[in-house]
């Protein structure tokens, strides 16, 4: 069977492995949530029905890190805490992502100046990719974030740097 020119070239998908592996890693993101507080109600909201977090490819969330691949950590973390999310971070499988959901995640909240067992923000023990703000932030907030996200993922290079 001979095939025609005309034909191959709008059967043909050209694209580069970057291109490919990060579209696969933005399209299905399995986030495990680290709800401490009012921030997990507003998680809850926006994987409901009615903001449908499942249509930008964050599904299920997951109960174990080893099957995570994004960490959402909303609430107050205490200094308490603190050692426990580092060490669901540090179980998760390469790549990684972290959101840091609302003010309390953040930079402490409204407890960052006389809560001395609140930590001032989750940056200080692990790596944060997205921030969204709020106190609690909207389903919208979360949404945006997860574009962001999205796009800090089609951006990187599977490449190791030296």
């Amino acid at each position: 069977m001979r095939i025609i020119a005309d034909q191959f070239d709008k059967n043909a998908v050209v694209t580069t492995v970057d291109s490919l592996v990060n579209w696969a890693r933005k399209s299905s993101l399995w986030p495990m949530t680290f709800g401490l507080a009012c921030c997990a109600i507003e998680f809850m909201a926006t994987a409901a029905s009615h903001n449908d977090l499942d249509r930008f490819g964050a599904g299920v969330p997951r109960a174990t890190p080893r099957q995570s691949d994004l960490l959402i950590v909303s609430g107050t973390v205490t200094m308490k805490m603190a050692l426990r999310v580092k060490r669901l971070y540090e179980q998760m499988p390469e790549p990684k992502y972290v959101m840091s959901m609302g003010s309390c995640a953040t930079s402490g909240g409204p407890y960052w100046m006389h809560g001395y067992s609140v930590l001032k923000g989750v940056d200080r023990i692990i790596p944060v990719d997205v921030y969204i703000p709020g106190c609690p932030p909207r389903p919208e907030a979360v949404l945006e974030g997860l574009l962001k996200l999205q796009d800090k993922i089609m951006s990187s290079t599977i490449a190791r740097k030296a």
